[in-house]
C-alpha cells in the first residue's frame, strides 16, 4: 500500500476518531476527501481544528443519500466508513433515525465502492457484543442488540459481511473498544468526567459498575491505518482493544486523583442506562489485531488520560459541564 498515490475517502471526518483518522493519513501523504454532515454552521466539526495547510477537501453532505455517496465514492481507492449516529441514550428516543443513518447509510456506502471497486474499511463497535457472555471477546462472540444503537450497528456489520461474501467487495470491519482521547464530546464518560471535575468540583455518573476497555485514539488510528496496509484482513472482522478492563468507578476514580484533587463522586439516575440494556462488561481479545496485522496498542491509560485532560483544560470552552449529553 503506497499512501502518497493513494485517494481516500473518510465518512464521519468531522468526528472524534475521523477527525484524528484524517489528520494522520493526511501526515502519510494520502490524497484525503473527507465527507461530512452538513449543518447550517457550514463547519466540518473537529476538522476545524486542524491546521489550515493540514485539511482534507471537505464534501457535505447525508449518509442516507445514495446521491452524496456515490459522488464522494466515485475514484476513491479506499474507503473508511466511519459516519454514524453513536449516542446510545439518544438511539432509545429515535430508533429509526439510527437504522436510516446506520443501516441505509452503510447501504449506501457499500453500493457505491462496489461500483468505484473501492475497498471498504468499516467501522462497528464493541457495543454489538453486549455484556460479554465469555471473557475476553473474541470475534467470535453472539451479537447482542442490547440499545437500538447497538441494533443498527449489528445490522451495518452484517451489509459489509455480505457485500464481501456475495459480491467480492474487499471489505473489513474493524471494531474498537471505548476509544477515548481528545476532541472526544461529553457525551463519552471520560470528557464527561474530566469537565465536571475541572469545573463542578464533582462528578455525576451513573452505574460505577461497567467494565470498559479503553484504547487512547492514536491507538484506534494506527489499527484503521493497518488494516489497509495488511492483505489479510479483507473479510474479517478485527477488535481494536486493549485486552484490559477498567469499571467506570474505578476509572472516575483515576481521574480525580490525576487531577490532584478529592472530588466526590455522585450517582445519578437520569445517567443510567436501563438495566436491562446496560453492558456491563467490555474487555477485547486483540489476538487477531496482533497476529494478522501487527497491531497493539502503545498508550497506556494514565498516559492517555493525562494527554486528554491536558487537552481539555486548553479547550474547555467547548464543554458544558453542567449540562448531561445524552
Amino acid at each position: 500500500m503506497t499512501w502518497s498515490t493513494s485517494k481516500v475517502l473518510v465518512t464521519g471526518a468531522g468526528g472524534f476518531i475521523g477527525s484524528h483518522l484524517v489528520a494522520r493519513l493526511m501526515e502519510l501523504g494520502a490524497e484525503t476527501t473527507a465527507f461530512c454532515r452538513y449543518t447550517s454552521s457550514g463547519k466540518p466539526g473537529l476538522l476545524d481544528l486542524l491546521p489550515r495547510e493540514g485539511r482534507p477537501e471537505v464534501i457535505f453532505g447525508d449518509l442516507r443519500d445514495a446521491d452524496a455517496i456515490r459522488g464522494a465514492v466515485q475514484g476513491k481507492h479506499v474507503v473508511f466508513h466511519l459516519g454514524a449516529l453513536i449516542a446510545i441514550p439518544y438511539s432509545y428516543v429515535h430508533p429509526r433515525e439510527f437504522v436510516e443513518s446506520n443501516v441505509v447509510g452503510t447501504l449506501n456506502v457499500l453500493t457505491a465502492a462496489r461500483e468505484s471497486e473501492a475497498k471498504v474499511v468499516h467501522t462497528s463497535t464493541s457495543e454489538v457484543y453486549g455484556t460479554a457472555q465469555t471473557v475476553p471477546i473474541a470475534e467470535t462472540h453472539p451479537l447482542v442488540g442490547q440499545s437500538p444503537y447497538s441494533a443498527s450497528k449489528i445490522g451495518a456489520d452484517k451489509l459489509v459481511e455480505s457485500f464481501g461474501l456475495s459480491f467480492d467487495v474487499p471489505v473489513a470491519t474493524v471494531r474498537p473498544f471505548n476509544t477515548y482521547g481528545p476532541g472526544q464530546s461529553a457525551r463519552a464518560f471520560i470528557p464527561s468526567c474530566i469537565t465536571q471535575a475541572l469545573v463542578r468540583q464533582e462528578v455525576h455518573m451513573g452505574h460505577a459498575e461497567p467494565t470498559r476497555d479503553l484504547t487512547y485514539v492514536t491507538d484506534t488510528v494506527e489499527g484503521f491505518i493497518k488494516a489497509v496496509e495488511c492483505d489479510r484482513v479483507w473479510g474479517q472482522t478485527i477488535n481494536l482493544g486493549t485486552g484490559t478492563g477498567i469499571s467506570m468507578g474505578d476509572l472516575a476514580g483515576k481521574i480525580v486523583a490525576l487531577l490532584g484533587g478529592d472530588i466526590p463522586l455522585v450517582l445519578d439516575e437520569e445517567r443510567k442506562r436501563p438495566n436491562p440494556s446496560e453492558v456491563w462488561r467490555l474487555v477485547s481479545d486483540n489476538r487477531r489485531a496482533r497476529e494478522l496485522m501487527g497491531w497493539e496498542p502503545r498508550v497506556s491509560l494514565d498516559e492517555g488520560l493525562a494527554r486528554t485532560i491536558e487537552w481539555i483544560r486548553a479547550h474547555l470552552d467547548r464543554y458544558d459541564p453542567w449540562r448531561y449529553e445524552r
